[in-house]
């Protein structure tokens, strides 16, 4: 299995922070936000990873992570994303380096307490269609700016609605998703959202609309450490406490 990090965006919510450096290199109690995500992947047995960004301080990353064998991995390649067009477009920079096999995809500012080694295991062992993973327990006036499942009756996933003023159920989307290569067809054939963007949900929803979306509800502490100020504070003290990616 493969591994992409998206690492772009131009972190306008975390300013005036990022206005001297990509978010995903702010610290993160005693190391870079972005060790994080490639310590996640590297527990969960993934050591080839592409990372995507963008920007003005991509360079930044090379600099940091060099080949990525000092953070565990045997094999650490870089995609350019030279403007902002969303998320599902940052993934389809990655067709080539995925080459047919599946890949977990993670967003670069998402902190997680516990191993992802379990969604990674019950995907490879049927690696068709998708996998993304859930998280509980975040108050409805947080699902409100969040992706939020439509469960059916059967508890499976009906559809993902973007950010809904009625949340229809008491979980959110992370971004953490494992897809099969055929995600990068779906992509092909998205149209940009009102923001001019392609958007995961979109990607999500079409696996969704074939019956090939399974999902996992996240053991323990979440956090999109990119979401405000607030958000990053919180993480950073979740984080000095109680660590990150434990088994």
């Amino acid at each position: 299995m493969k591994g992409v990090i998206l690492a772009g965006g131009s972190g306008t919510r975390l300013h005036p922070l990022t206005r001297i450096t990509n978010k995903h290199l702010l610290p993160i109690y005693d190391r870079p936000m972005i060790a994080y995500a490639i310590e996640a992947l590297v527990q969960a047995g993934i050591t080839e990873v592409m990372l995507v960004t963008g920007g003005t301080h991509a360079g930044e990353f090379l600099r940091l992570l060099g080949n990525g064998h000092e953070h565990g991995l045997d094999r650490l390649l870089y995609a350019y994303q030279d403007r902002p067009g969303g998320i599902a477009e940052a993934l389809g920079l990655t067709e080539r380096f995925v080459d047919g096999d599946p890949v977990l995809v993670m967003l670069g500012d998402n902190i997680v307490e516990r191993s992802l080694r379990p969604t990674v295991e019950r995907f490879c062992a049927d690696p068709i269609g998708a996998r993304i993973v859930l998280t509980a327990g975040q108050d409805p006036e947080h699902l409100r700016s969040l992706g939020v499942p439509v469960m059916d009756a059967s508890g499976r996933i009906a559809r993902i609605v973007e950010k809904p003023e009625d949340p229809p159920s008491p979980y959110a989307v992370t971004g953490i998703y494992c897809y099969d290569a055929s995600v990068f067809d779906t992509i092909s054939t998205l149209e940009p959202s009102g923001r001019g963007e392609l958007e995961i949900t979109d990607v999500n929803n079409a696996y969704i609309a074939k019956g090939s979306m399974a999902y996992d509800v996240l053991d323990g502490f979440w956090g999109d450490a990119g979401e405000s100020i607030d958000a990053y504070y919180a993480v950073n003290d979740f984080v000095r406490t109680h660590g990150a990616n434990r088994g």
